[in-house]
């Protein structure tokens, strides 16, 4: 299977109890942070949760647009749909 950059939504909850990626807000990716949601904390805190999910380098993962929203689009490189699908979990979830 090839692997290429993947554009989707995230949705951050910052300021949880506990850092968590998987499942779904919507049609979006639910990423928990712990990092509270001042001066981009919890932004970065929520890109390098997505990398270590995917088992990617930090650097691979960029913010394309929500700097400042709970809801946000990232691009991921190095990764084919198929492993962000398995995040997002079922539909009916």
């Amino acid at each position: 299977m090839q692997t290429g950059a993947v554009r989707f939504e995230i949705r951050v909850k910052p300021g949880a109890k506990r850092a968590s990626v998987g499942g779904r807000v919507g049609s979006a990716l639910a990423v928990a942070v712990t990092a509270p949601a001042v001066e981009g904390k919890a932004t970065e805190a929520a890109m390098r949760a997505v990398a270590e999910a995917l088992g990617l380098r930090r650097s691979a993962v960029r913010l394309v647009s929500g700097a400042t929203s709970r809801t946000k689009i990232v691009e991921v490189d190095g990764v084919d749909t198929a492993a962000v699908e398995r995040l997002l979990g079922p539909l009916n979830e």
